[in-house]
């Protein structure tokens, strides 16, 4: 197994495994999941999954979750799959954000990988929350240190770019979080705000919350915090969605692209 970073800040492609075959025999979860530690977000290439193979793969890192909005698979509740017709020119998640924060329990980690793509474009754009925490002044540190924010699966911001819309809009999830979020595994500090679900601070209003939190969201995903990832078909990422932020460009009108998704289970942020 060959693990080789893709930009400064985040990001990785592992070498040498087949997903398809039984990791446990080949004792190399343990050592995805370190890179998956340290780097936040995983790529594997030239993957030939089965739905049942992509499901075996997600249970050894994690407990799979159903998503409240889209169906999943006939036979794969769990496996979302997150579509693009050539018709369509909204884009699922085409802007940046962290999965369901408007979950109590927002998912540990979120798995992709692609099944039809466009000649081009469709990419994936991932940022560090670590670094993005980390490079806040200690004055600004110091004024978030104490705030909750409230995610809403209703924000406008996350409905425009919702296939699932109609029906989002009518079961709407609400849950708050620390800003600044302690990684449970690795005991560094997030940024845990993001543009798509992050609506306002406890016991503030949205008006009184906007000003920082326009700043936060912009300053969350400046170019050294980045990287992107050009998918091929048997691409598969896996991130951790605790600590990093990720969006769909959308720059692929009149082409499909169809990609399954499975969210791990998480726990309560602190």
């Amino acid at each position: 197994m060959d693990v080789r970073p893709i930009a400064g800040s985040i990001g990785a492609e592992i070498l040498g495994v087949d997903l398809a075959r039984d990791l446990g025999d080949q004792g190399v979860v343990g050592a995805i999941r370190r890179a998956f530690l340290d780097h936040l977000v995983v790529f594997f290439r030239d993957q030939t999954l089965t739905s049942a193979d992509f499901l075996r793969f997600a249970q050894s890192i994690g407990q799979p979750l159903d998503y409240p909005f889209v169906p999943g698979l006939d036979g794969f509740s769990v496996i979302t799959p997150v579509v693009k017709r050539p018709d369509q020119t909204i884009a699922f998640g085409g802007n940046w954000h962290t999965d369901t924060t408007y979950f109590a329990e927002p998912p540990t980690a979120t798995m992709l990988v692609a099944r039809e793509l466009p000649p081009t474009g469709g990419d994936t754009q991932f940022a560090n929350l670590y670094l993005a925490y980390e490079a806040l002044s200690d004055g600004m540190k110091a004024l978030l240190a104490g705030l909750r924010s409230v995610s809403r699966s209703d924000k406008a911001e996350a409905s425009r770019t919702r296939e699932d819309r109609a029906t989002a809009e009518r079961t709407v999830l609400v849950a708050d979080h620390p800003v600044v979020r302690t990684h449970p595994e690795t005991g560094r500090k997030s940024l845990f705000v993001n543009l798509a679900h992050t609506a306002h601070f406890v016991g503030m209003t949205e008006a009184e919350s906007m000003p920082i939190l326009r700043y936060l969201f912009a300053h969350q995903v400046r170019p050294e915090f980045t990287c992107r990832f050009r998918w091929a078909p048997g691409s598969v990422a896996l991130w951790d969605n605790r600590c990093t932020l990720h969006s769909a460009i959308n720059d692929y009108n009149g082409h499909r692209r169809e990609m399954h998704r499975i969210t791990l289970a998480g726990d309560v942020p602190v």
